[in-house]
């Protein structure tokens, strides 16, 4: 089975579904110190290390720097799990077809960062989880697989979010397993 390396901003709830699974996370890599996901990391024994765009000239330099860090780990198989930054040409070129990501919405319907606050904006009757592939765009990548996910009168972008994720904890780590094998 591949190597799999995930890059995460925030929680890690995603990064904790992969190596709950026991798939073979090798590297995990953030783009901001500090956050839970790193700690999951670390509490699993894996190795992490922060490549924050600030640290670099360019957004370009910095994603050559972690693309050639997961390299050296050799990852064969790159998942973003709530890594909010759009990767770069040097870290496409070299993952080319070997990228996914997790979105809270159907796509194309609702692309971007705030894909809840906007299924819930437009009075839609159901969102979904959806694994896709990762391209230059925003969140413009052919989608893999995405189940749907019913939306309530009642629901809060808390509630809605909830039941997604509870949804991309199972849907991410067998899209991944089938991927990587």
């Amino acid at each position: 089975m591949g190597r799999i390396g995930v890059l995460v901003s925030g929680q890690g709830t995603n990064l904790q579904a992969l190596i709950d699974a026991g798939l073979p996370v090798r590297a995990v890599v953030s783009n901001r110190s500090g956050v839970p996901a790193l700690h999951r990391a670390a509490r699993a024994g894996i190795e992490s290390a922060v490549f924050a765009a600030g640290d670099y000239g360019s957004r370009e330099e910095r994603d050559a720097v972690m693309a050639a860090w997961l390299e050296e780990r050799e990852v064969t198989l790159v998942v973003c799990a709530g890594f909010m930054e759009l990767l770069r040409k040097p870290f496409l070129e070299r993952f080319a077809g070997r990228i996914l990501n997790t979105h809270s919405a159907p796509l194309p319907d609702f692309p971007g960062a705030r894909p809840i606050e906007d299924v819930l904006a437009a009075g839609v009757a159901e969102t979904a989880a959806t694994v896709h592939y990762v391209d230059e765009g925003t969140d413009t990548g052919p989608v893999i697989a995405a189940e749907r996910v019913p939306v309530y009168e009642d629901d809060t972008a808390e509630t809605l979010r909830a039941r997604v994720q509870s949804v991309e904890h199972r849907l991410l780590p067998r899209i991944v397993r089938s991927l990587a094998g």
